[in-house]
């Protein structure tokens, strides 16, 4: 099939960087990326993702983490477990 249309978005740049070294390590090109989102909405009749504002206690989690309060550490996957309970 015959790609003739455009589609033109602006975006920060550092966040395009960043998504573009990911496309590259995916082996995909930006074209391919959005190609394959067009796609994912077409057969999904929607978004390929879930999009949802975080709750309360979710959004202080980030913000705990982003400044590197209340984290536990785990030494391996069973010490993980242990530590939550599983």
């Amino acid at each position: 099939m015959i790609k003739t249309a455009t589609v033109r978005a602006r975006i920060e740049p550092s966040l395009k960087e960043e998504v573009e070294q990911l496309f590259k390590q995916l082996g995909l090109t930006t074209t391919e990326a959005i190609n394959l989102f067009y796609r994912q909405v077409k057969l999904r009749h929607g978004l390929p993702f879930n999009v949802v504002i975080p709750n309360k206690a979710t959004e202080r989690a980030f913000k705990d983490t982003d400044v590197k309060k209340i984290l536990v550490r785990c030494e391996n996957p069973d010490d993980m477990f242990d530590k939550l309970g599983i």
